[in-house]
């Protein structure tokens, strides 16, 4: 992208944040015992008049070298806590997520303004949790006490993308975490090759022997949803699951969910029970 495209998106970005033209859409997460909704996560998403569609991925390191990532993080804190309010209202209690910049931990102050943002509004604490990738977590073992303060206000933290990036076992055990996500790309060959199925595995046992609730995102298939209820995940979130969608179509979702789910889970596979075999009769 040339320096002149870049001041563009960067001044659109400005007045975007400035004047609402952003919005959340939501993707549900449930929990694999049976199918109640627990979580949602909120995703930013922009539709610009000239620019059209700006991915996430486009905008958001910009606004990070730019200073405009508190700004933008603060729009989706108040949007996502107002928007909890709307649910309850209709009925729907559940955990909202938004993944942070690591850069937003740096100020000693925003666990505080966290908080004041939820009491502001009535909104319990316990009602949110921030993610953050795989790849902050280096820069954030620096920030264990901003972390910690999180934890004490009740506010959850997860470690999203794991099994992609560099972080060591003891900076996980370190981190203050309430849950470990998964990567998709694990999920999504779990169902054609057993070393995936053995990572997930691996990193829910983990996730639980350090008292973490384990998340398999990129369910795309019934056959994946079985096998990650299978070798012990907590929460699910994909594509079969539910897409990412606006907010008012979450309780028609819930309702819907909700009457579909034993029939995706229905004939549970005996993946783990096949590669145990295969190992006894020497096939692998």
């Amino acid at each position: 992208m040339t320096r002149r495209a870049n001041e563009k998106l960067i001044g659109a970005l400005r007045r975007a944040i400035g004047d609402q033209q952003l919005h959340m859409l939501y993707q549900p997460k449930v929990d694999l015992a049976d199918g109640r909704l627990v979580r949602v996560e909120a995703l930013v998403r922009w539709e610009d008049r000239e620019l059209g569609t700006v991915e996430p991925s486009r905008f958001v390191p910009l606004a990070e070298e730019h200073g405009l990532i508190d700004d933008l993080t603060q729009w989706g804190l108040r949007t996502i806590l107002r928007q909890w309010l709307d649910w309850r209202e209709q009925g729907i209690d559940t955990q909202i997520a938004f993944n942070i910049s690591a850069l937003s931990l740096q100020h000693l102050d925003f666990p505080d303004l966290v908080e004041r943002m939820c009491r502001a509004l009535e909104v319990p604490t316990e009602r949110l949790v921030l993610e953050l990738t795989e790849g902050a977590t280096q820069p954030l073992v620096k920030l264990m006490d901003t972390l910690t303060r999180f934890r004490i206000k009740g506010i959850g933290l997860a470690i999203d993308d794991f099994g992609t990036g560099y972080s060591s076992l003891m900076q996980l055990r370190q981190l203050p975490f309430t849950e470990v996500k998964i990567d998709q790309a694990f999920v999504a060959d779990a169902s054609q090759t057993s070393d995936c199925r053995l990572i997930i595995k691996a990193i829910s046992d983990l996730a639980h022997g350090l008292g973490l609730t384990a998340t398999a995102e990129g369910i795309e298939t019934a056959e994946q949803l079985r096998l990650v209820r299978e070798v012990g995940c907590d929460v699910g979130q994909g594509y079969l699951i539910s897409p990412p969608i606006g907010p008012e179509a979450l309780a028609p979702w819930k309702q819907a969910f909700t009457a579909q789910w034993r029939k995706l889970i229905a004939d549970e596979p005996l993946a783990l029970r096949r590669d145990v075999e295969a190992d006894a009769l020497g096939e692998r």
